[in-house]
Formats: structure tokens, sequence, C-alpha cells
């Protein structure tokens, strides 16, 4: 009985883990979960309430990426591609698992404008989880729109939800971020206060 000799592949160079990947590389699929990782992890976290739903995010992601390789166009960005597949994966996760849409009272909120000099002085790994304690439904329609760069007409068909619906949803999940970064950082929310109200004397 003769074996096919595995085509051989070079961590460094993509193209050839991916080539080899296409063979069922055991190897070569572990080089490729290696490399794009922490890439889809970052992707991932924007749109889980935290590490543990991230990494069954995470894992269906790649599952479908490695389902779906034969379709990869080797003339485009992989990155990109790969990236197209978590996004979806992390939407898929959403529609499956939360069935009702959560809402949040959030008229009667009293906040300042999410402004450059208060969102600056944060790190990105804070304004994460802040995000994080949004609710499913605001995370989503927040993550897609602010984050990921998709409009309300896509955001409505990926969601399965009115495209009202999503800016309405966009429009609670900010107000309710503001109140999250009230709370959570309450100087840096009185000193922009305090320099408005200074700004608006003279």
């Amino acid at each position: 009985m003769f074996f096919k000799k595995p085509t051989p592949f070079s961590p460094k160079d993509i193209d050839s883990v991916i080539k080899a990947c296409l063979e069922n590389n055991a190897q070569a699929q572990k080089a490729l979960i290696k490399l794009f990782y922490g890439y889809s992890k970052s992707i991932c976290l924007r749109y889980a309430s935290g590490v543990e739903e991230a990494e069954e995010i995470i894992n269906d992601g790649f599952l479908k990426v490695f389902t779906n390789l034969h379709k990869y166009d080797f003339s485009q960005p992989f990155k990109a591609w790969m990236r197209t597949i978590m996004v979806n994966t992390a939407i898929d996760y959403y529609r499956k698992w939360q069935k009702t849409q959560y809402h949040q009272d959030v008229d009667e909120i009293d906040v300042v404008d999410l402004n450059e000099d208060i969102i600056g002085r944060i790190a990105a790994d804070e304004i994460l989880k802040l995000v994080q304690q949004l609710s499913p439904a605001y995370r989503m329609v927040f993550t897609m729109y602010v984050i990921d760069g998709y409009n309300h007409r896509e955001i409505a068909e990926m969601l399965g939800i009115k495209e009202g619906t999503s800016k309405s949803n966009l429009q609670d999940a900010r107000k309710k971020l503001q109140q999250l970064v009230k709370n959570t950082y309450p100087h840096l929310y009185l000193a922009y206060t305090l320099k408005t109200d200074k700004i608006h004397e003279n």
C-alpha cells in the first residue's frame, strides 16, 4: 500500500501552510491556528461576553475555516477571508443562543458624549471590558456598526432584525456604554464635565 508524501510547508509561508491544510495535514492545521489564533481572539472577544464565550466562537470559527478552505481564493488576503468567517461565526453564535432581545431602560440616563478626551485616556482592553458588559443585542449591533463598519441595512439582514431595531439598539448601546464609562471612570467623567462647563462659562 502506497502513501502520498505530505506536502512540505513553512510556518512563515502562509500559502504553503494553507496548501498543506488542504491535504488535511494536522501539523499544518496547528501551524495555521498558531498563526491566526491571536488575531481571531481579538475579533471574537468584541462579540462575546467574556473569554469563555470567545473561545467557543473561535473553535467553531476555525472548524469553519478548515471546512471551507477549499473555497479560499489565493489571490485574496487570507486574513480578510478569515476575519469574515470569524465575524459570521460570532453572529451565528448570537443567533443560536440569544433567542430574546435584551433591552435595558436607558432613556433616563444622564450622560455626556463619549468624547475623545475621555476615550483617549482609557486603555483598549478596558474599553473592551465595558463593551462586553453590554447586553448581547446591544453588543452585537455596536460592534458590527462602530468597530467592523457594517451599515444598518447589512446588520439587519445578518441578525434577522428590522433596520429600525438596529438603529435603536445602537443608540441605546451608546447610552449604556456612556453610563458604564461614568460609573467606572468617574474621575475622567468629572474632569470632562468641569472642562466643558468652564468652556460654556467663557
